[in-house]
């Protein structure tokens, strides 16, 4: 079992890491990246980004899509834990240097200190004051 962690979602696979790479069956590709595979190229919605002629089995090899190929295609971060059984698939940084740039803070969801859950999303027109801490 693989675990997949991809736009906030978890996705756990059947398919196991070959090295880099890991094949997945195009329902569960398109689970985890919203993505498909058609004769045009990866597509989502009316946007399609076109597989290099002469490399279409780096993508496409069978029934199975190469997820770590795709990443690499579309300048997404791919990284794995040591032992192949995580993995993580990120936005483009230009997406999300777009994010960062419109000033608007992703809604996420906080228990205060009696266990109540809030909402940014909550707070919609308010002033919010976010605070945060790291230990790095």
């Amino acid at each position: 079992m693989t675990t997949i962690i991809s736009a906030g979602t978890t996705n756990e696979v059947s398919e196991r890491a070959d090295g880099a790479d890991l094949w997945l069956t195009p329902a569960h590709f398109a689970a985890v990246t919203g993505f498909t595979l058609k004769p045009e190229g990866f597509c989502r919605g009316a946007v399609c980004v076109p597989v290099p002629r002469g490399r279409e089995r780096q993508f496409r090899h069978e029934d199975k899509i190469n997820i770590a190929a795709f990443a690499n295609l579309t300048e997404r971060p791919w990284v794995g834990s040591e032992s192949l059984d995580t993995w993580v698939l990120e936005e483009p940084a230009q997406a999300r240097n777009e994010t960062l740039q419109s000033l608007d803070a992703p809604d996420f969801e906080l228990p205060d200190l009696t266990g109540r859950k809030h909402r940014l999303s909550d707070h919609r027109g308010k002033k919010v004051l976010l605070a945060s801490w790291a230990s790095w």
